[in-house]
């Protein structure tokens, strides 16, 4: 029962890193740039949502609906500002812009939240499931994560395979002149994918601290580091490959602490990095793009 413990904890953490991951993956695909910004945007939502449940009363679904909503403000408000001048710019000016944007959100909670940890509040309320006569007990939060990871995976899918702006998502990943050629709105079709992954990671932001009850203005930092590990061992710019790749870190991450080390999770976490990209540098679904010299 221990093993399957493990087992089910590994898969409840990797699929909060699989729903940040699929904000990285989604805002890598189509804008090709990575969001380091990302995680900070994770450590907003659960301080949004600490503050509706604590301050305002609100009931949990108002909370997380609440959190989605200013995250989503966020996102777009960071692209607009941050990174859409930048459109043309080097990658590396993009990559020190995304950090600076972190730096200003950490700070920015340290002096709206102050450093003091917060006890951030289950949002699930439900009774744990008790097989195997009380041997096996499985968290309610565990099992909201999975089914939530699941969900926004095949809505996403969807999303992109099956709607007309997420057709526009897919062709402005191919070619963005040639896609604004065709007469779809680039800036735009942007900002709606940074709404939609900064909604991600205020679902992320909840589900973490409703698992790890400790708000702090660094919380998204480390999960944000992780996911986007995820993102690269699962090939990034997939979204199943976010998935699966979220979902395997977690359960290494929850093994290696269990059968290795606690001090040397975080360790073989990054060490699953290095092995993806010295062997296979475009993960395990991602696809290889031949580049004319």
């Amino acid at each position: 029962m221990t093993f399957l413990s493990y087992l089910i904890n590994g898969i409840s953490l990797g699929s909060v890193y699989a729903i940040i991951a699929l904000g990285y993956t989604m805002v890598y695909g189509i804008a090709k740039m990575l969001n380091f910004a990302h995680g900070d945007v994770i450590m907003v939502g659960g301080y949004i949502a600490f503050c509706a449940t604590s301050y305002l009363g609100l009931p949990s679904i108002a909370a997380v609906l609440l959190s989605m909503a200013v995250c989503t403000v966020l996102g777009v408000t960071i692209e607009g500002l941050a990174y859409r001048p930048l459109r043309s710019a080097p990658s590396l000016a993009v990559l020190i812009t995304a950090i600076g944007v972190s730096y200003f959100l950490q700070n920015a909670a340290l002096l709206i939240w102050g450093s003091a940890p917060k006890s951030f509040p289950s949002l699930v309320g439900l009774e744990p499931l008790r097989l195997f006569d009380g041997q096996l007990v499985i968290t309610s939060e565990a099992v909201v994560t999975v089914i939530a990871c699941i969900v926004i995976m095949v809505a996403l899918t969807l999303f992109t395979g099956e709607t007309k702006m997420g057709k526009a998502m897919r062709a402005v990943s191919e070619d963005k002149g040639a896609a604004q050629l065709m007469g779809i709105n680039v800036n735009h079709t942007i900002s709606i994918t940074f709404a939609i992954g900064s909604a991600l990671a205020a679902i992320a932001g909840v589900l973490l601290c409703s698992a790890y009850p400790v708000l702090l203005p660094t919380t998204g930092s480390m999960p944000g580091i992780k996911a986007f590990t995820a993102a690269v061992f699962g090939g990034i710019g997939s979204i199943p490959g976010a998935m699966i790749g979220g979902i395997l870190l977690g359960i290494i991450e929850i093994f290696g602490k269990a059968y290795i080390s606690t001090q040397l999770s975080d360790a073989i976490v990054f060490s699953v990095l290095i092995i993806v990209l010295l062997v296979k540098p475009t993960g395990l679904l991602g696809k290889a793009v031949n580049e004319k010299v």
